[in-house]
């Protein structure tokens, strides 16, 4: 059921065209062709076999009708009544219809059903009608004047097949070459070679479907292409610039270079009478050692023109020009014969695609990652999707590493490889009828899994085959059910992949979610939930992104409703449900990969609701500057929430047995997230929050930064995290044991906090004073010492087991015994030199450095530079030369830093001297 959907022009349209069929029998000597579709086409009627006999679409602002044999124009005088009657569109009754005079019995039928008819022997742009009907055979010289005549409004119904043209035309492309596919194939729908399969044809209530459709039959294997495209190319070297990764979900699309494990960074596709290509970074275009594909690439494109190649990118004119071609310097022009653009704007979005479905040659360069860091979505608004989506393809935030990849044998290597749609179709097969997979295909699954979910948020509701696909996904679903994971029942199979990212990602775009619900999530729990609750909530200045929580929650699935202020609409404000927002891809999963929802602010009113639930909150864009903010939810469940300052001790006794799973802990500088199983007995949350208080206060002071924090810190307890035992960023997160830990004042002073304390200490790792990769897990570990000596009442050497003196003095031997080289200065060898300036300076050394590091402009960006930068701010703060101390560390101190601190008094018994 899809009852919620708004419905679309292509199903209105579907109505009409059927309107008074049940069935059609085309069991007659006559063979129709099956039919090819994309873009704006939807089938009229399928076969048992999946197979497309009969379709329609529209271009510009005509419309078109498609049968697979000339024969069922006369065989089906109610059709073709309806066909004209739709293909008119909003001319008046006085509108007149051409029939070629290869067709006189449907001329007849048409006069004798009150039309006004002209039999004509071809098409010209005077005749002065509404509609013209042909058979496939008869477009004449210049089936343009027909192309012209649809786009402008006109209706045109067709009806032939193309399997015996082409046996009557051996080695001729009937693609782009039959001609009835000349006029059809600009709106989407290509006569192929395939013999249909005869039977009486169901005519359903709605837009025909089978999940059969999938089937990659493509109206051609694209090995010739293959062969032309990659003719004296042995490899694709990608050595600079970092390339995303393509989806070729279209049923004319095709990978040309792949990695190993089939994700494609150069891709093609037939669209309508013309050819694209898609490489995923711009740099391509001038890359010298892919001049020979670029050659064969422009001949494709080209078909025969020798016309002129429009370039976007000036430096890559050289390049492209050993093709042979005339290659100019140009914004897009419809002139051109190919037009060589990148992927970062969409000014010319319809023009393009026009420009390709009327024969053009078009290339689009370019990655999608760096877009994706915007935090849109980037399958519907980064604008090369824009232009590309529609064809069959689209650029990902994913990334392809660096390496060289050697071309595929043959478009079956690809199939056999990964290909989406022949992939998703024996996945279906796989689920629906049962059939065996191999071990490489079943491994496989798994990236379809991300793949459709990726191809779910193209969201073209108004694109049949998109919705051909989401029913496909539906039926699976329904089928197998989504797997019930949790960290008891973790999901480890391909399958079990697959299931989870669809069933995650349908839940989103499905126009019924509630009918999908009971398929995805077997056992809700049934929680009270409370109505409107008016919030105001507070934020002064924010200068990052932040998260601003609300204390309640939905459970999944729950739907409600926010008013919010006309203030925050439209200006980068997001709602998000759920405060678990690590994406996950282990090959063991105890939740789905990702379970938070996030949506733009867009209207004062927004209904929302996530499959997983999860906390409300409002994330404020960076640089807000709202003094109060009143938010209104309709529904939702009472989440215990203390909030130093604000929450009395009174307040929290009935909070924190709120209903919510999920709890929060907000202090004067940190946000705790953790199970609500946690705080349920935790009376005395006033004297946590002194502790924390204190904490950060300290985190703060050895950071030289403000006491009050510009972004309070966030630490959020999840069943699963991307990566370690925690991790740190906004929001730093660990595995559920550690939430207990972070609520327990007795642990505080048992060694526990070095994991949280150590995460703090990353948030505060500065670039100018970081030598990566050496001191990445080294130099955020001063923190956790300090906040344990100075806070928790903690020595260093019980803080952590790693900092005994013997362990510390078994490193220090053990670096100097290897040679001292820096590739073994790292975590608690590099903490070390940390800790021995420390123990003779004190910690307001690091403090008083730390704070002068604000001061500086220009910092060098190498390691070198950096390390001599610290060796001598370090010198002047304490009033010491340290360089001799340093390059017993084997730092690569420069003379110049050395006769810089000459003046100052050498630090000589400084605990490496004895080595």
């Amino acid at each position: 059921t899809m009852s919620t959907k708004p419905t679309q022009d292509y199903e209105e349209a579907y109505k009409r065209l059927v309107k008074g069929l049940t069935q059609l029998d085309i069991r007659t000597s006559a063979v129709p062709s099956e039919l090819a579709l994309f873009g704006d086409a939807f089938p009229l009627a399928i076969n048992s076999k999946g197979q497309v006999l009969m379709a329609a679409s529209k271009y510009g602002l005509g419309r078109i009708v498609v049968l697979s044999h000339e024969s069922y124009m006369s065989a089906f005088p109610a059709l073709v009544e309806n066909a004209v009657n739709w293909l008119k569109g909003d001319k008046s009754v006085n509108f007149a219809v051409a029939v070629h005079q290869n067709l006189k019995a449907v001329a007849e039928n048409l006069s004798n059903r009150k039309f006004t008819v002209k039999v004509v022997g071809g098409f010209r742009s005077d005749l002065g009608v509404g509609v013209y009907v042909t058979d496939a055979y008869s477009l004449g010289e210049d089936p343009k004047t027909l192309v012209a005549f649809l786009k402008s409004g006109g209706g045109v119904l067709i009806g032939g097949q193309a399997w015996y043209w082409s046996s009557q035309n051996p080695g001729v492309e009937p693609l782009l070459n039959f001609g009835g596919n000349k006029v059809s194939g600009v709106a989407g729908i290509y006569f192929t070679v395939k013999y249909g399969e005869v039977e009486t044809l169901s005519i359903t209530q709605e837009v025909p479907y089978s999940w059969k459709s999938l089937k990659y039959r493509p109206a051609r294997d694209f090995n010739d292409d293959l062969k032309f495209l990659l003719k004296g190319v042995p490899e694709f070297g990608l050595v600079e610039g970092i390339f995303s990764e393509i989806l070729a979900h279209g049923s004319l699309a095709f990978p040309i270079a792949t990695t190993e494990d089939g994700r494609p960074f150069l891709a093609g596709a037939y669209y309508g009478l013309g050819r694209i290509l898609v490489i995923a970074h711009e740099e391509g275009f001038s890359r010298k050692k892919l001049s020979t594909f670029w050659s064969n690439a422009i001949r494709w494109l080209d078909q025969g023109r020798n016309g002129v190649v429009g370039v976007e990118r000036r430096n890559a004119v050289p390049n492209l020009s050993k093709s042979g071609f005339t290659c100019e310097n140009t914004s897009f022009r419809k002139d051109l014969s190919v037009y060589m653009g990148v992927a970062y704007s969409d000014s010319y979005a319809k023009e393009m695609q026009d420009f390709v479905a009327e024969g053009g040659g078009l290339v689009i360069g370019g990655q999608a990652w760096y877009w994706s860091y915007s935090g849109g979505n980037v399958m519907t608004e980064f604008p090369g999707n824009k232009i590309l989506n529609k064809m069959g393809l689209s650029l990902l935030a994913t990334t392809i590493p660096n390496g060289i990849y050697k071309v595929p044998e043959s478009s079956q290597a690809i199939m056999d490889n990964y290909h989406f749609r022949h992939m998703l179709y024996q996945c279906a097969s796989y689920i629906l009828e049962d059939h065996e997979l191999s071990q490489h295909k079943m491994q496989s699954l798994k990236k379809l899994g991300h793949d459709c979910a990726k191809y779910l948020q193209i969201k073209a509701y108004d694109c049949s085959s998109y919705t051909q696909t989401m029913l496909a996904l539906y039926d699976l679903l329904l089928k197998a059910g989504m797997p019930q994971v949790s960290e008891s029942s973790p999901v480890k199979s391909p399958k079990d992949h697959f299931l989870l990212s669809v069933g995650s990602e349908m839940y989103k775009v499905f126009p019924d979610p509630d009918g999908l619900l009971p398929h995805l999530i077997k056992d809700i729990p049934s929680l009270p939930g409370c109505k409107s609750q008016p919030l105001v909530l507070v934020l002064l200045v924010s200068e990052e992104a932040e998260w601003i929580s609300t204390g309640l929650y939905l459970s999944p699935g729950m739907k409600t409703t926010l008013t919010l202020p006309d203030a925050i609409v439209n200006k980068g404000w997001k709602i998000q449900i759920g405060c678990q927002t690590d994406y996950l891809q282990h090959q063991e999963l105890k939740r789905a990969p990702s379970v938070h929802l996030r949506v733009p602010v867009t209207s004062e009113t927004m209904q929302v609701r996530n499959l997983w639930g999860g906390l409300i909150y409002l994330l404020a864009p960076p640089q807000t500057r709202v003094t109060g903010v009143e938010m209104l939810v309709q529904q939702a469940v009472l989440a215990p929430y203390y909030k130093s300052g604000v929450t009395t001790a009174c307040e929290w006794s009935q909070l924190r047995v709120a209903p919510s799973p999920w709890a929060e802990l907000e202090f004067d500088n940190i946000i705790l997230t953790v199970p609500s199983n946690v705080v349920r007995d935790l009376e005395q949350a006033e004297a946590l929050a002194k502790l924390w208080n204190n904490i950060m206060k300290s985190v703060a002071e050895l950071a030289s930064i403000p006491l009050k924090f510009p972004r309070k810190e966030r630490i959020v307890s999840d069943v699963q995290i991307s990566a370690g035992w925690m991790h740190a960023g906004y929001p730093i997160m660990g595995h559920i044991p550690t939430a207990s830990i972070m609520v327990s004042i007795k642990k505080a002073t048992t060694g526990d906090f070095w994991g949280p304390l150590h995460e703090l200490g990353h948030n505060q790792q500065r670039f100018c004073w970081e030598f990566k990769p050496h001191t990445t897990e080294a130099t955020c570990n001063l923190w956790s010492v300090h906040v344990h000596e100075e806070v928790l009442g903690v020595c260093r050497a019980k803080a952590h087991p790693d900092l005994t003196l013997e362990k510390r003095n078994a490193r220090i031997k053990k670096y100097v015994a290897n040679g001292r080289s820096l590739s073994d200065w790292n975590v608690w060898t590099a903490l070390e030199t940390y800790l021995q300036l420390q123990e003779k300076f004190g910690w307001d050394a690091f403090k008083k450095v730390f704070a002068s590091y604000y001061e500086k402009r220009n910092f060098p960006q190498d390691n070198k530079g950096k390390m001599n930068l610290y060796a001598e701010t370090f010198s002047r703060t304490v009033g010491m030369n340290l360089t001799g101390f340093c390059k017993s560390w084997g730092w690569p101190i420069e003379e110049e830093t050395e006769e810089a601190l000459s003046h100052l008094p050498p630090w000589t018994d400084h605990p490496m001297a004895p080595y």
